[in-house]
């Protein structure tokens, strides 16, 4: 824990850095720092537990207190209140697990520790829901202006005695989220006032807290702080009661995690979770941002187990949803991204790659140096370098906590590393290969650790549209000088800052940093210059609201005051909203356009402009922190020299500086170290570094020379290869989301992307959507053997078609070549699921679909872009086809694509995504050459084959098979169609044979799945099993044959109808190939496709339901499973936008087979509509057979989907149906659950 005192009339700050807990010496960390401080400027011995305040003006502190009780799950018990229906409306979430290939999903710990549903309802009225209907009696008006319907008034009796029933169970804490209370906030204030009575001493009301639309961020907000709030209160008690009486008149103010100082007394849970990194930001944006210049920064703070990245460009960058220990907190929070890269990341060599974290060996027991027997770390590798010097460490190790770094324990470790590493190397390369020395092992690891850190910094700036080397590289943090030079040179920056207090910069920031004052007030009017006056008129009555809470909260009247006033910002349809300054001549909407252009990369012309909430930033200026000229010195005497190794040098004699011996103007060339009192500094070579007046450092970086390296088998290289594909295919996806427009693609993200070889092989599949892993090589070797020498330069081809290696017709695929002299050398290819591309229902997910031409647009191969030129004509042409066809193909009428201008848009976007790719692409060859970058394309997919074929040597010995042997499972689809696979593994050469015959024929309906599906559910499977970090590519399906019979509803006709087949056969192929493999029992077997609309609107959803247990875990509850990992629609989002209410979502009890580990539960999802003919269909399985157990456990229930006329009658609709309905209708949704493992 670090300390930094202000000492007035002193030339320099004070520093002390402690240990966070150390019972046996203090109670409290802050309080002991400020203790031995004022003992060593006074000079008077000052008691523990009764420091003076005499001398104290301010304290201002940073806290991880809540964020490690969030992580560590201990903080306040607490209730949450919501609307009757909503149950488990945080459990469900988005509905999305967050590791897509762990059957064992892990889904975070609820917060709360009941629920309590309130008897109350309101309902927005938007465009549709009382279009030629009387306004009802009883409509109030909500905050936004929106007119919102009462349905049921809050029964006080009925909330009081289940209040009370949560007060005697000892629970003093309560959060409540209600539909709508952002809007609508009358009913939170009841049951608020109602809990006050009873005795409640926290109450957050998510009304109050975040009045932001969408419920689950809002009430899982309004959980944190109820939660958090009442243990950040305890622990405030405790740090001021061990001052003297007089500690009410110091100003004691904390760092919010919007960036702002707020007084003790404002401070609660939900806006203190990143307390302590928030300092950092304010720390490197108040030092290192030129006003004059305008140069951009990128924040690194590098700690022990993460680093920390961020960017600042002359304000900060606020983010409203982030999502922390596995829960979405809605509030101001800095933009940091976080990646578990630090220096006590673990460093591992597994399946042939090297991986540094995310495990973290801590503080305790630490890196391999720290003498606790720890793993080898990041820090263990830069003391083996010389990067790290242990004399200049604190001596604080050992038993005794007296001894230095253990060097000699690293250099053992790393040797046995070594040896290892050169093991596999020896028996998967060339017998005269070089063995790699210890050495080159430990600068291997730092060059995949630092690729690592790479990755989420060129996230934060690509993502937006900006480019990584135009920022300068601002680095602090413990570790982070050791990285700063290498991190800044792999993404072209030319700059690197790092202050004078570089290793405590998040304590000095809170130096700077300004008392802050947020107001926020939801809205709903479309932005017009009439509109405008009136928005301007509240954002006035919201500047004097805040400025009033900044002036009693400061104790300053006169403290000076400058707002900062946003409306958030989007256009009408889409989800998209962005926080848009207020300009010198508020003109929002200009600002707004600009920003969204240079983030999405265009605008959508003819759309309304929403404003979605009101936000004003008070900011008050406090006494700061300054810094002193530390003096010139002409020269720099080395302390020592220290014997360093540097890629390319090897060991090096290198002269170690200290920076206190610097003066300003000192010029340093490297390779040197520069030695501080809190952190170290590697100046690499090329590199200059230069002290400027205040001593801190400015380091130019060189340019690097184009890096050679060997076609043979190198593993780091084979590392670093990994992480470059991968962040290629990771990038193109962060710019198709970017610049989409759909909701499917932006918000569901329901989408991939990848990089395959000059074959068409895939070399990296970014793990974006399961049902797509592996499916898109097939479209490309097609359309390399359709083409052939035809498809030029510059020409980008998009197909859909299954019997072009498509899925099913909305996921448009979208290839463009990368040439080199002439020849493509790589293709890059995007798939995105399409809202609509016609055919007869809106939607394009038909459930009686017979064949493809009912589907929609079938486009086998058309140059999208040709001769550089966008060909929206003829795509056009393309998407409307099927409009034009003669009606008697079809017994239904088929309509082209109902959204043109949506689908451009978004096929725009992928072709932008591509072409993102293909700049990489070039920038590697540049970088290493063609041939050898060709030559670790084949290394990274022998390591993944490697990877599968050993897991299927250790599969067959698991499983106490023979040699040759053969697994056989099979499965029925709700129509009675047989899925059949014999699965034969041959352990001699860790090869297996997938053998689909017995599977029945092509069926007339749409479950039929292309050859592309089934290869998709093969790759994902495996790759569950492996259960390990390999690249998903054309490596992972060379030990593997799949034969699936012609004819068969997994390889139909090219006419057969399909749509289906995608959403799922897909995921009953999966359960049918776990199930020979007894990895797991049966999941939900299903996707649940849910569609309604009419000619003016449309909607899509895919419903959670329950995972199958494993031999050692419980199946989730109401999860996405196997092949989707889509997200659902918020509650409020949903019934503000369409005809709808949403009666019920919750987790489905006891639909999970039972078991010694119990399988989930499936979800219930009861959707009311409120517009006259409107088309509902349901496309669905699991509805006649139930999803198996395995090893004795209980199969699940199966699904049903129930029609509730508005008279009352039940009508089940079976699996598949498409349906007419009227205002009052309903439709309820049962999803399966998934079956349990072992005997009960």
């Amino acid at each position: 824990m670090n300390r930094m005192t202000k000492v007035p009339g002193k030339p320099h700050n004070r520093v002390v850095k402690l240990l966070s807990v150390d019972p046996g010496n203090y109670d409290d960390a802050p309080r002991e720092g400020i203790r031995r401080i004022l003992e060593e400027v006074t000079g008077r011995k000052i008691p523990k537990n009764a420091v003076e305040t005499q001398d104290i003006e301010w304290i201002r502190m940073g806290t991880t207190i809540a964020t490690n009780a969030l992580l560590e799950r201990k903080g306040e018990r607490m209730a949450f209140v919501t609307t009757r229906g909503f149950l488990d409306v945080l459990e469900i979430g988005n509905q999305a697990r967050p590791d897509i290939f762990d059957l064992a999903i892990k889904k975070p710990e609820l917060l709360y520790d009941r629920v309590v549903e309130i008897n109350e309802r309101v309902q927005i009225i938007n465009n549709y829901n009382h279009k030629d209907m009387e306004m009802p009696s009883n409509v109030v008006e909500g905050v936004t202006g929106e007119k919102v319907v009462v349905l049921q008034a809050v029964d006080v009796e009925e909330v009081k005695r289940k209040l009370e029933e949560v007060y005697n169970e000892g629970i003093r804490s309560i959060a409540v989220a209600l539909l709508h209370s952002y809007t609508f906030k009358d009913h939170e204030h009841q049951i608020g006032d109602i809990a006050k009575a009873i005795g409640f001493t926290q109450i957050s009301l998510s009304s109050e807290l975040m009045p932001m639309v969408r419920l689950v961020p809002r009430g899982q907000t309004a959980c944190v702080d109820a939660y958090l709030t009442p243990l950040i209160k305890k622990y405030l008690q405790g740090f001021t009661s061990g001052f003297d009486s007089n500690i009410d008149k110091v100003n004691i103010s904390f760092m919010m995690s919007d960036g702002g100082l707020c007084p003790m007394q404002s401070f609660n849970g939900f806006r203190s979770i990143v307390s302590g990194p928030a300092g950092g930001v304010v720390g490197y944006a108040m030092t290192t941002w030129n006003p004059d210049t305008h140069q951009p920064i990128i924040g690194f703070d590098m700690g022990g187990t993460s680093t920390d990245v961020s960017r600042y460009a002359g304000t900060y960058e606020h983010v409203f949803d982030t999502q922390i220990a596995g829960v979405t907190i809605q509030a101001p929070q800095l933009d940091i991204n976080t990646v578990a890269a630090g220096g006590g990341s673990c460093l591992k060599f597994s399946n042939g790659l090297f991986l540094a974290g995310p495990e973290s060996s801590g503080a305790h027991p630490g890196p391999t140096c720290y003498r606790k027997g720890g793993p080898l770390s990041i820090t263990d590798a830069n003391l083996l370098l010389g990067r790290l010097l242990p004399e200049f460490f604190p001596k604080i190790f050992g038993k005794t906590e007296d001894q230095g770094l253990d060097l000699q324990a690293t250099q053992d470790a790393f040797h046995n590393l070594t040896q290892e590493i050169n093991a596999y190397y020896g028996s998967h390369s060339d017998k005269d290969h070089r063995p790699l020395s210890v050495d080159e092992v430990a600068c291997g690891f730092l060059r995949v650790a630092n690729e690592t850190m790479c990755r989420p910094i060129r996230s934060l700036t690509e993502a937006k549209g900006y480019d990584s080397s135009t920022h300068i590289l601002s680095c602090f943090g413990g570790a982070g000088g050791q990285h700063a030079c290498a991190i800044a040179r792999q993404l072209g920056m030319k700059t690197v800052f790092i202050h004078r207090y570089a290793g405590i910069l998040s304590a000095y920031g809170l130096g700077l940093a300004d008392l802050v004052v947020e107001t926020q007030e939801p809205w709903a009017q479309v932005y017009t210059a009439q509109n405008l006056q009136g928005i301007l008129l509240k954002v006035e009555e919201l500047k004097t609201r805040a400025a009033h809470r900044l002036r009693e909260q400061s104790n300053a009247p006169h403290i000076l005051i400058h707002h900062e006033v946003f409306l958030n910002l989007r256009y009408e349809g889409t989800d998209t909203a962005m926080m848009t300054l207020q300009s010198n001549d508020s003109d929002f909407e200009a600002t707004f356009v600009r920003e969204y252009k240079r983030e999405y990369g265009f605008i959508l012309q003819g759309r309304r402009i929403v404003v979605d909430d009101l936000r004003v930033r008070a900011v008050g200026t406090l006494g700061k922190i300054t810094l002193h000229n530390i003096g010139k010195k002409d020269t720099a005497t080395p302390q020592t020299y220290a014997l360093t190794y540097f890629e390319g040098l090897g060991r090096h004699k290198t002269p170690v500086y200290t920076l206190e011996t610097l003066g300003a103007g000192s010029t340093l060339e490297g390779p040197c170290i520069i030695i501080d009192k809190t952190s170290t500094i590697i100046v690499e070579k090329d590199c200059r570094a230069q002290v400027s007046e205040y001593g801190d450092i400015y380091i130019q970086v060189g340019e690097q020379a184009p890096t050679s390296v060997s076609t043979a088998l190198n593993v780091i290289q084979l590392s670093v290869f990994s992480h470059r594909f991968m962040s290629i295919a990771e990038q193109m996806g962060r710019t198709l989301q970017r610049t989409a427009v759909s909701t499917n693609i932006k918000e569901r993200l329901d989408f991939s992307c990848a990089l395959f070889g000059p074959s068409g092989d895939l070399v990296a599949n970014a793990p974006h959507l399961p049902v797509h892993l592996g499916a898109m090589q097939d479209a490309v070797r097609w359309q390399i053997r359709h083409l052939g020498d035809t498809w030029k330069e510059n020409e980008v081809l998009l197909s859909n078609h299954p019997a072009a290696g498509g899925s099913h017709l909305p996921d448009m695929t979208v290839i463009t070549p990368v040439y080199r002299d002439g020849k493509p050398v790589f293709y890059v290819a995007s798939r995105g699921h399409h809202a609509d591309i016609g055919g007869i229902s809106p939607g394009s997910m038909p459930p009686f679909s017979k064949s493809l031409v009912e589907e929609g647009a079938a486009i086998q191969s058309f140059k999208l872009v040709k001769d550089g030129s966008f060909q929206e004509e003829g795509v056009t042409q393309l998407l409307m086809a099927p409009g034009k066809l003669p009606s008697h193909v079809s017994e239904h009428p088929i309509s082209g694509t109902r959204i043109l201008p949506d689908n451009i848009s978004d096929l725009k976007a992928q072709v932008a995504a591509n072409q993102k790719g293909v700049t990489l692409v070039g920038e590697l060859i540049h970088h290493y050459g063609l041939e050898v970058v060709h030559a670790y394309m084949h290394h990274v997919q022998t390591n993944a084959e490697t990877a599968v074929r050993d897991m299927l040597k250790s599969l067959s010995e698991s499983h106490n098979l023979k040699e040759v042997d053969t697994l056989t499972a099979q499965d029925y689809m709700d129509d009675g169609s047989v899925i059949a696979l014999r699965l034969t593994i041959d352990r001699r050469d860790g090869s297996a044979i997938f053998d689909f015959t017995g599977t029945e024929q092509e069926v007339l309906g749409n479950t039929n799945a292309p050859r592309a599906v089934t290869m998709s559910a093969v790759i994902y499977s495996l790759r569950c099993l492996v259960k390990k970090s390999i690249p998903l590519n054309q490596g992972c399906l060379n030990p593997i044959t799949v034969l699936i019979p012609e004819g068969t509803f997994l390889c139909p006709h090219p006419t057969a109808a399909v749509v289906g087949g995608n959403v799922l056969t897909s995921q009953r192929v999966t359960d049918v190939i776990l199930s020979a493999l007894r990895a797991s029992a049966q999941s939900q077997g299903c996707m649940n496709n849910f569609t309604f609309g009419d000619e003016t609107i449309g909607y899509y959803e895919t419903i959670a339901g329950g995972a199958g247990a494993g031999p050692t875990w419980d199946g989730a509850h109401a999860t996405q499973v196997h092949m989707t990992n889509t997200r659902i629609t918020d509650a409020e989002i949903l019934e503000r936008r369409y005809p709808v209410l949403l009666r019920e979502f919750a987790v489905r009890r006891g639909s999970g087979g039972v078991g010694r580990h119990c399988g989930g539960d499936g979800a219930i999802r009861e959707v009311e509509f409120l517009k006259n003919n409107f088309s509902l269909g349901i496309l669905s399985e699991r509805r006649v057979f139930a999803p198996r157990g395995m090893d004795g456990g209980a199969d699940a229930q199966k699904g049903k989907n129930i029609l509730i006329r508005a008279d009352g009658r039940m009508i089940n609709l079976g699996s598949k149906n498409s349906v007419k309905v009227h205002r009052g209708d309903r439709i309820r949704i049962l999803t399966p659950g998934g079956g349990g493992c072992g005997s009960p």
